[in-house]
């Protein structure tokens, strides 16, 4: 008898307005202090780039990214609680880098919690490394909680390096 492997293939395309009750239910159920729709609805209006990614046609996590002149900024990740560890948040990342490389971007930057060792370890399989530490960054429920600032240097994929194994 063999083991079946789940197949299953994530489609990550541009978040839509009809997409904001879901995102906004992810985003409550994943955080004590959550964005408001104000704040999802300010991203889009500002052209940053909002992204979903769907599982079986249904949303199953979203990506903020903000764009500057030779960076890009992860702002905002999360998957739905029912599709975490089934890959949507790597398939999220990923494409972003793929988008960076496109557009001769050099550094994908983002803060994760000290605590969120999930989050954390995804980083770090994706190459990215530890570069900083922003104090008291996050409210948290006994004030604030510091964040590490992860960043990913994308010259290797520049110049065709197609490994995640970066410096």
């Amino acid at each position: 008898m063999s083991a079946v492997v789940n197949q299953e293939k994530f489609l990550v395309r541009e978040m839509e307005d009809g997409d904001l009750k879901r995102v906004i239910s992810i985003e409550r159920n994943s955080y004590q202090f959550p964005w408001s729709q104000k704040i999802f609805l300010d991203c889009m209006a500002a052209g940053y780039r909002c992204r979903v990614v769907l599982s079986d046609g249904k949303v199953a996590g979203y990506c903020i990214v903000a764009y500057a002149t030779c960076e890009v900024h992860i702002l905002n990740i999360c998957v739905g609680p029912e599709y975490r560890k089934g890959g949507c948040a790597r398939q999220l990342i990923e494409n972003e880098i793929s988008k960076a490389v496109e557009s001769n971007l050099r550094e994908i930057y983002l803060e994760v919690r000290v605590s969120n060792m999930a989050a954390i370890n995804l980083y770090k399989g994706l190459g990215f490394k530890k570069v900083g530490l922003r104090k008291d960054y996050y409210p948290a429920e006994s004030g604030r909680e510091d964040a590490y600032v992860y960043r990913l240097l994308l010259k290797s994929f520049v110049q065709g390096v197609s490994n995640l194994n970066l410096y």
